[in-house]
């Protein structure tokens, strides 16, 4: 199942102990297809588990994909943009919204190409305390790999022009609704 193109989606984020994790109360469709489901989200209320609620700052292009092991965040800003890359379970659409497992681990990319994995301690705790089997954990660390090699080959959507592209068609079609 697809998301409906120029509508706006929930998106909502899970642990691997099947507890809520984070959602984002809307985000617009602006592709979906067999490989991937492009959102924009703009001005969104997220939720933490914890219940802290915040809205984000600027526009943001994310990319979540149905058989790869992490979704993409690329936060538009001033002074050029930033990815957020989550390794997370491959993403679904189930009607009632965009849905993942988040695995800890997050990649952060600057606009000058530096990048950063992050979160590894509480990749480690969390793998204890849910009991990740091996065979996730070989799945994870082969799609960090795979991520990691995008970036340093500037593949899509880790140029600007894809970026440009799925914000321009957002904005031409957010007016018209």
């Amino acid at each position: 199942m697809l998301p409906p193109k120029y509508t706006h989606v929930y998106i909502q984020s899970y642990k691997h102990n099947g507890k809520l994790h984070r959602t984002w109360s809307k985000g617009f469709v602006v592709e979906a297809n067999t490989k991937e489901i492009v959102v924009v989200t703009n001005k969104t209320w997220v939720i933490e588990a914890d219940g802290r609620r915040w809205i984000t700052r600027e526009p943001a292009v994310c990319f979540f994909y149905p058989d790869k092991w992490y979704n993409i965040i690329a936060m538009i800003r001033k002074n050029g943009t930033y990815y957020y890359c989550n390794i997370a379970s491959p993403s679904i659409y189930d009607g009632e919204a965009i849905k993942n497992i988040d695995y800890d681990l997050d990649v952060k990319l600057f606009p000058d190409g530096y990048f950063e994995i992050l979160d590894e301690d509480e990749y480690i705790d969390h793998g204890e305390k849910m009991c990740y089997s091996e065979e996730l954990k070989k799945i994870i660390e082969h799609q960090l790999k795979d991520l990691i090699q995008q970036i340093e080959n500037k593949k899509p959507p880790f140029d600007q022009n894809s970026i440009k592209k799925y914000y321009r068609e957002y904005q031409k079609h957010i007016k018209i609704i």
